[in-house]
């Protein structure tokens, strides 16, 4: 009978240990990449691994819960509980950034622009050393964004382009982006953002045009890493769009 209590008090402890380890994954994934500790391809693998573990964890945690129903088994009952909670938080958000995924398209670059999207020159120098380069992607990618987002639109001003370049200048720096260059004669905005939880760094080139007696907007947001940006720069070129409107 000892030695059952003994196992019990094992599996409880192993469980506990590999919750807590699951949940130091998640958290350490983000802040270890933002500040260079490690790759980026490491921290989501970080976030793979604490997944596994963490999914490992709630089944092991909700197996001794269950036999909490047991009088004699309820010496210590939060440790088993304990783990459950810090198992859950560890699957928790990595379930929900799979399933922004899936609800999403498998691009990178998203632009108000299709046919002729806004081409880098300030940032020209960082987008060539990116992984993900400096070209557009072309039919494919336009055809994606098209069926994911078709609200990606240019905007449409009555402000002349001078004016309308000061403008987006301000919302621009007004949403925390980097601004890197601009050029107001040729209607031209160029700025990083970055990522709150891993640091990623994603590229914007904003491109005014005379339209008429107003001008015409177009935004073009670019990851420089990774396949998918998981609505990112759609999410980024809407609140633009909607602040400088």
């Amino acid at each position: 009978m000892l030695a059952r209590f003994d196992n019990l008090g094992k599996a409880r402890a192993i469980t506990l240990v590999l919750a807590v380890a699951a949940l130091a994954m998640l958290l350490l994934s983000g802040p270890g990449t933002r500040y260079g500790l490690w790759s980026w391809q490491i921290g989501l693998a970080l976030v793979q691994w604490g997944f596994y573990a963490g999914a490992i964890a709630a089944v092991a945690s909700a197996v001794l819960v269950l036999l909490l129903a047991f009088p004699r088994l309820r010496a210590r009952s939060w440790i088993p509980l304990l783990s459950l909670c810090l198992a859950l938080a560890a699957i928790v958000p990595p379930l929900i950034l799979l399933s922004i995924a899936k609800a999403v398209p498998m691009i990178h670059d998203v632009t108000t622009d299709t046919v002729d999207p806004p081409v880098f020159v300030g940032l020209l120098e960082e987008r060539m050393k990116s992984p993900n380069g400096f070209a557009y992607g072309g039919k494919a990618v336009a055809a994606e964004q098209r069926k994911g987002y078709p609200d990606i639109k240019p905007l449409f001003v009555k402000a002349p382009p001078r004016e309308t370049t000061q403008r987006a200048l301000d919302a621009a720096r007004a949403m925390g982006w980097e601004v890197v260059f601009s050029d107001a004669p040729t209607g031209r905005i160029e700025a990083t953002d970055t990522t709150a939880w891993f640091g990623f760094k994603d590229d914007i080139v904003i491109r005014i045009r005379p339209e008429g007696e107003g001008s015409r907007v177009d935004v073009r947001s670019v990851s420089r890493v990774g396949l998918s940006d998981l609505g990112a720069n759609a999410k980024r070129i809407k609140g633009f769009l909607a602040r400088l409107a």
